[in-house]
């Protein structure tokens, strides 16, 4: 088994950082800068920031902005929000990103998914899908910021985005986000043992044990978390310690708090 990551998801709107509940009720939390110094003393695996507000408003990422938080991040960083183009991909990773997030603009245009990962390669390229559960138990998959559904079963579009050349996939339960109520285990599940890429699970998680039952239940490769590290005591560090401890390998478990 491969060692599982612990990867914080800061989603930065308007300059700042936000957390909301299912997507919605968003409230500041700090800015992005100094939440990146402190995750790089943290032992965090990657980092994951998220433009929650570039695809609704028809915008490019802020490279600038992007340039100056990624020259004080230490881990691989991974940067979402507003791309829709090979160019805008390029000025990201010139700008500092280690892998790309799409979501909204792969619903349009599904073989940006394949350039990328031919360009860039595929370990560059993480296919971001926001899942809502139907009245019938099926997930299905939404765009702009979990607004907008699309039609698409989740399991089928994971699927289709292995097959174009994504690297990862991170799939995030619109109505767990923010709950601390523990991740969405069945559509992990689902989607873990039908793509034979790493599935990063986000949307929930609120102490250790979720994050535990998102690998072993949930079958995950990397687990995500916000609301979690920025409301409670916890720590990614403390985290990879009872992950250890309870079987499941991790990198660095062991440095100091």
């Amino acid at each position: 088994m491969l060692k599982v990551r612990i990867i914080p998801t800061l989603l930065w709107k308007d300059l700042g950082l936000v957390k909301g509940i299912a997507f919605d009720s968003w409230r500041r939390v700090g800015t992005v800068l100094p939440a990146v110094k402190v995750y790089n003393m943290r032992e965090v695996d990657e980092l994951i920031v998220l433009d929650i507000t570039a695809s609704r408003e028809h915008r490019e990422p802020d490279y600038e902005a992007v340039a100056e938080f990624s020259g004080d991040c230490f881990v691989p960083l991974t940067i979402g929000g507003g791309i829709r183009e090979m160019d805008h991909i390029k000025k990201l990773l010139r700008s500092g990103a280690d892998k790309i997030a799409i979501n909204s603009a792969a619903y349009d245009d599904p073989e940006l998914i394949t350039r990328a990962a031919m360009h860039f390669g595929s370990q560059c390229v993480v296919a971001s899908i926001d899942a809502r559960k139907s009245d019938d138990g099926a997930h299905y998959c939404y765009s702009l910021c979990g607004s907008k559904p699309m039609g698409r079963e989740v399991v089928a579009w994971a699927m289709e985005l292995e097959r174009l050349g994504a690297g990862e996939i991170l799939i995030t339960s619109v109505e767990n986000d923010g709950t601390m109520n523990g991740y969405d285990l069945d559509l992990l599940r689902k989607v873990s043992e039908n793509v034979g890429i790493p599935v990063i699970a986000s949307g929930g998680a609120g102490n250790y044990q979720h994050m535990a039952d998102a690998v072993s239940i949930g079958k995950s490769s990397a687990v995500a978390a916000a609301s979690m590290f920025h409301f409670t005591e916890q720590t990614p560090l403390s985290a990879k310690q009872f992950l250890q401890e309870n079987g499941i390998p991790v990198r660095n478990a062991n440095m100091r708090q």
